[in-house]
């Protein structure tokens, strides 16, 4: 199997959506822009969110099986993928990628 490396690229706010609909939280995310945690054999790293780790398990694990070229060309390395935790109000875009380590 291959290692999969896992990139937080960006982080999107929508206040006005928080406003509106969140009960306002202190703390909702641990995650940084440019972290970073390699999946071995299909797995969730140690330290990855569980909540953005169930939006990307599959095509996590798919790479590593060294499938790829999901939805028939969408990424120009057809051994990635860009996919984003499910937090409404914040989420994260995550670059994921098969590597040779």
């Amino acid at each position: 199997m291959k290692k999969v490396r896992i990139t937080a690229v960006r982080q999107t706010v929508y206040a006005d959506l928080m406003a509106k609909y969140e009960n306002q939280i202190e703390h909702a995310c641990d995650v940084r822009e440019g972290q970073q945690w390699v999946s071995t054999d299909g797995q969730q790293p140690e330290g990855m969110c569980p909540a953005a780790w169930s939006s990307m398990r599959e095509f996590v694990e798919s790479l590593a099986m060294g499938k790829g070229n999901f939805y028939d060309g969408w990424m120009k390395d057809p051994m990635s993928a860009m996919i984003s935790c499910n937090d409404g109000f914040r989420p994260f875009s995550f670059y994921i990628e098969a590597i040779d380590e």
